[in-house]
């Protein structure tokens, strides 16, 4: 981390991750990505208490599908479900609401985003893939295209950019005050944002794996910046 970042980060800059039990390599990463740009980081387990007041931002990771029951659908897939982390990350997402802390969704935590803001999605889009490959991709070999004048085209700088793909589910119905920002040649959704109130922003790829590209780097220092400013705001407001 630079001199520059230390002295610009308020103290205690805390950014929570919510993620599986184990935390994994993508949880790892995040952490690192998240340093990388001057925060500190917290783990969110399953059912773990955290008071949410003492975060200054939200990212909510990949991992197990979501529940269907949450969108009023049946399962019509064989998948793992984690019902604690789903009632963990929705809670998560009521408190990061009503303190507008900023948050950040990749892959399920896009998905769930969306589930939470009254969407849907399709539980197995690879039967229905008809310009894009049917097999998950670590490396940005997926095509993603960006709408333009979004917080994401700001970030990305690019119309057209590559990503990784490691999803078999993809949001359906869009959830209330949301907006799709970035699809795929298949035009199913890729990114989302909120269109009114806190900082939110869901994207379907993992960036995390790809910190060796600028433009994947740069969703965490916007997350990250727009954590700090907040932090500012209130610390300049205090009594």
């Amino acid at each position: 981390m630079s001199e520059r970042m230390k002295e610009e980060s308020p103290p205690g800059l805390t950014i929570g991750i919510s993620g599986p039990r184990r935390r994994g390599p993508a949880q790892r990463l995040i952490a690192l990505a998240l340093r990388m740009h001057g925060a500190r980081t917290h783990y969110i387990r399953p059912g773990g208490r955290v008071n949410v007041s003492l975060l200054d931002g939200l990212v909510l990771s990949g991992g197990s599908h979501v529940q269907p029951s949450l969108y009023s659908q049946y399962p019509m897939v064989t998948a793992d479900y984690d019902k604690r982390r789903d009632e963990t990350d929705q809670r998560l997402l009521v408190e990061a609401e009503t303190l507008n802390l900023p948050v950040l969704g990749i892959c399920r935590g896009a998905q769930l985003i969306n589930v939470y803001r009254g969407g849907s999605l399709c539980q197995n889009v690879t039967p229905l893939r008809q310009n894009t490959r049917h097999r998950p991709l670590l490396l940005p070999l997926q095509t993603v295209k960006v709408v333009d004048n979004t917080r994401l085209s700001q970030i990305m700088r690019l119309p057209v950019i590559g990503a990784n793909r490691i999803h078999s589910q993809t949001i359906k119905k869009l959830g209330q005050d949301l907006r799709v920002v970035a699809v795929d040649n298949d035009l199913f959704v890729q990114a989302i944002e909120n269109t009114r109130g806190q900082w939110l922003m869901g994207v379907q790829w993992h960036p995390e794996y790809l910190l060796y590209h600028s433009g994947h780097r740069r969703i965490f220092r916007h997350f990250v910046d727009q954590a700090r400013r907040l932090k500012m705001a209130r610390l300049s407001a205090a009594p």
